[in-house]
């Protein structure tokens, strides 16, 4: 798991404690997310198939024969929908959590995005999102519609709720880059390196005021009440 991944994991399931109950959380884009993985939790997966040639080429999106595929793998998903956040098939009021890791970026109309998040969760209830960090992060990546500021992420967020909080995270430079490496028992050196990477972003990206420091950290993590 990512120091990223790690990090939303543990604030979601600190999140989840809170409720007498299986807390009912969405999880946008959560084909590749980890973050809800173990949580006592109904969890609802939504996601879109792959539209455009970048799209399949970055593996981005979902089909539905994947799909079953991971909910026999999670036990804690109960529902995967097809479909897309900025007009989604839910009822008002349905969830506690709505988690969103690295996808605000992909969303062509972010405002009508977050306003959707916003009526789907219940009085309440918390939106926990990750994106990267637009004071320092480059955009190179051609799905990516645009990067956030942390001023930019705030005035979005802002247009629907009335609390929320929004600071710097995960350490960039070469652990990071590392980490991303995938894991293959094919490629054991790769792999090791790779969990050290992991291990030692984590160190790095946990030292004092690093949510305050908009360069030489990759992401903006945000939690918004309504």
């Amino acid at each position: 798991m990512s120091p990223l991944h790690w990090y939303v994991w543990r604030r979601l399931r600190t999140l989840s404690r809170a409720y007498p109950n299986k807390v009912r959380v969405l999880d946008i884009g959560g084909r590749k997310s980890h973050c809800t993985a173990g949580i006592l939790a109904q969890v609802t997966v939504i996601d879109l198939p792959p539209k455009t040639e970048i799209q399949r080429t970055l593996h981005l999106g979902i089909d539905s024969s994947t799909a079953r595929k991971i909910k026999t793998r999670r036990t804690n998903i109960e529902h995967f929908v097809l479909g897309d956040m900025q007009h989604p098939p839910f009822q008002k009021a349905l969830f506690d959590i709505v988690v969103s890791v690295e996808v605000l970026e992909h969303v062509e109309q972010d405002m009508l995005f977050i306003r959707q998040i916003h009526r789907v969760l219940k009085p309440g209830g918390v939106f926990l999102m990750t994106t990267p960090n637009g004071d320092y992060v480059v955009n190179r990546n051609l799905d990516h519609k645009r990067h956030y500021t942390l001023q930019h992420l705030m005035s979005i967020l802002g247009s629907s709720f009335s609390k929320f909080e929004v600071e710097y995270a995960i350490r960039s430079g070469w652990f990071r880059r590392k980490g991303l490496s995938s894991w293959s028992v094919k490629h054991p050196m790769q792999t090791i390196l790779s969990m050290g990477g992991n291990f030692f972003n984590l160190v790095e990206s946990s030292r004092a005021r690093l949510a305050e420091q908009p360069f030489y950290t990759h992401h903006l993590i945000a939690t918004a009440w309504k």
